[in-house]
């Protein structure tokens, strides 16, 4: 199996700076504690054309895939039922069914709020038609999957054991079966230019490996050159890059 993972971070408010985004790097934790790695993430405006097109888009290359092979994708943000929200008809669309009271969200719905959960609340149980539910331990205000896209609030607070539930109900048996590793060391006195014919060494010896090179703006010059990919190929290809970085004179330390 080769699912990618991607995430959709939806809101002007992340764009303008009215909130920071707390998603992405708790989704890059929260996969590698669980041996999976982020393929891919999309910021987008609350503009509800971006946001279907790229749905879309994401949501066609999982039909065109073997389900071994699809996308696991997580949106967050863009759920709820003010008239700057707009994910959920966006969602319908891209997956080209209608939307439709979900009468599961609509129970959780009453249950969190009675009587008051008439006639706003219950807006937020109007989903893409056939669309499953993923429970919000918070508020009980579910969010909803279709496609393998995984649709939770912005709200850190609920969207992240949302996202956890996913992770653990739907894809354990992904947990810890990738052969991959990621190994890098330290180069000091060297930019990345001086670095070049190595890299495209490594890459033309590795051709499956993805290669790295991250300069710091240190008074030593310092980049740190790495590799991530199956484990014998990684192993193998860190010590050629530490024979061949000593080989030209630079000193260098593991990480």
């Amino acid at each position: 199996m080769n699912h990618s993972i991607g995430i959709y971070i939806i809101g002007d408010e992340i764009l303008s700076g009215k909130r920071q985004d707390a998603h992405l790097n708790f989704v890059i934790q929260a996969l590698k504690s669980r041996g999976l790695q982020l393929a891919w993430a999309n910021y987008l405006g609350d503009i509800p054309a971006q946001i279907t097109s790229s749905l879309k888009a994401s949501m066609e290359r999982n039909q065109q895939n073997s389900q071994q092979n699809n996308d696991i994708v997580f949106s967050f943000g863009g759920i709820g039922a003010t008239p700057d929200d707009f994910t959920r008809q966006c969602a319908a669309e891209a997956a080209g069914v209608p939307i439709a009271r979900h009468a599961g969200a609509v129970a959780e719905i009453e249950a969190q709020y009675g009587e008051s959960a008439y006639p706003k609340r219950v807006l937020m149980a109007d989903f893409p038609l056939g669309a499953s539910l993923i429970p919000n331990p918070v508020n009980r205000v579910a969010g909803f999957a279709i496609n393998g896209h995984y649709f939770v609030p912005g709200f850190p607070q609920m969207a992240h054991p949302m996202i956890t539930w996913v992770l653990d109900t739907y894809y354990k048996h992904l947990f810890h079966q990738q052969d991959y590793i990621e190994a890098s060391i330290l180069v000091m006195d060297a930019g990345e230019s001086n670095l070049i014919d190595l890299m495209r060494q490594i890459l033309a010896q590795y051709p499956a490996l993805k290669l790295f090179s991250l300069p710091k703006l240190d008074s030593r010059r310092t980049t740190e050159l790495g590799v991530k990919g199956e484990a014998a190929h990684v192993e193998a290809a860190i010590n050629v890059i530490k024979q061949s970085v000593t080989a030209l004179g630079f000193p260098w330390t593991g990480i």
